[in-house]
């Protein structure tokens, strides 16, 4: 039945503009009926961040902006979901048109610039769910970042920290969003050790009553390699929980079919994104020598590439772009693939197959993009 509601219902979301087809999917989630999800194979279990992952396939942010269907999201067959990105402050965003489809590259461009209801909405919506207690097993993440006109950065990451521990499994730090003027320079090294130590004292003071909530960075693929040491070396000297590589690129592939599209400001994501990303991902799993997991996010568009992330060091991976154009239904295909990999005789375990490629990858040529 969802398979066949999910088909039916992508010729009639297509049809409309990609974010008013956003909003439209929301409200389905919301209230079309869902019954509990299969139980996953235990095979594909994964512990990171000091928490169980029933499956390492999880929403990435940008889909659920304002916490508003996570539970929804897991019944669905996610084994975790990240809401977001939340700002202190309700912001609107950039002005619309800000979301464009490049369907022959199965890629999207967004311009959104962090629109969000707000931390008072988002954490009391959140709250109440919390306080229902009857949601299904899975993990709930929480995407932050700063308001555009923010004179302190940094503590508005510390604000969000502080307010949503008590109902987060992990708290993301988006500081790599491409839509937020000035928002990258917060990766720079001088920038980036300043505000992790801010960071990593919140997530501290906030174990006594909330107890341990991982704190994350997500960075960008469009990093120098000097820049990814930098960034690498200041997040294992400040004991952050873990990375999330990447973001969206300002980067646009030469062999892009939508031309005129793809000269639309914003990032861009889907499956050109994935040759860049993944690379980016083995460079990291290669600094970052064990220290804390990695969530491998960017192109995911099939079992295979999912696959594929893995062995570059992803421990849990995050698709959305790849669900506008093949459905609900790649999330069972992907835990297929990976259960698949296990039967060929690939690894034992997911956790062995982690980094297994990584150190080749490293050596390979470096993708071809091209600054828009």
């Amino acid at each position: 039945m969802i398979g066949f509601l999910d088909r039916l219902s992508r010729p009639l979301l297509w049809a409309l503009d990609p974010e008013d087809a956003h909003t439209l999917a929301i409200k389905g989630l919301r209230f079309v009926p869902h019954g509990a999800p299969q139980p996953d194979d235990p095979r594909l279990a994964v512990r990171a961040f000091g928490l169980h992952f029933p499956n390492p396939v999880g929403m990435a942010p940008g889909f659920d902006k304002q916490g508003e269907v996570p539970d929804a999201l897991m019944r669905r067959g996610f084994g975790f979901v990240e809401i977001g990105t939340v700002t202190p402050k309700p912001q609107p965003g950039n002005p619309r048109p800000r979301v464009f489809r490049l369907a022959p590259d199965e890629a999207v461009i967004n311009r959104l610039g962090f629109n969000s209801a707000g931390e008072s909405v988002v954490l009391s919506r959140l709250a109440a769910r919390a306080g229902r207690g009857n949601g299904p097993s899975g993990i709930l993440g929480i995407n932050v970042g700063a308001n555009k006109e923010s004179s302190d950065r940094g503590a508005d990451y510390v604000r969000l920290i502080e307010s949503f521990a008590p109902v987060a499994s992990y708290i993301t730090v988006n500081i790599s969003s491409p839509n937020t003027p000035g928002l990258r320079d917060l990766q720079r090294a001088s920038e980036l050790d300043d505000l992790l130590a801010r960071i990593v004292a919140a997530r501290d003071r906030v174990r006594e009553r909330a107890g341990p909530v991982p704190v994350l960075l997500k960075i960008a693929p469009d990093l120098t390699l000097p820049e990814l040491d930098d960034m690498v070396g200041i997040a294992r000297a400040r004991r952050l929980d873990g990375m999330i590589v990447g973001n969206t690129t300002v980067s646009r592939p030469p062999w892009l079919k939508d031309r005129e599209t793809a000269g639309e400001a914003g990032g861009l994501s889907g499956k050109p994104l994935f040759p860049l990303s993944t690379r980016m991902l083995a460079e990291t799993y290669v600094r970052v020598e064990g220290q804390f997991p990695l969530i491998g996010v960017g192109g995911i568009d099939s079992g295979k590439a999912a696959l594929a992330k893995i062995r570059a060091g992803a421990d849990l991976i995050q698709l959305y772009s790849a669900l506008v154009f093949h459905g609900l239904g790649l999330i069972g295909a992907i835990k297929t693939e990976l259960l698949a990999a296990l039967d060929r005789g690939e690894a034992d375990t997911l956790a062995d197959l982690v980094g297994m490629d990584a150190a080749a990858m490293t050596a390979e040529d470096w993708p071809v993009t091209l600054k828009a």
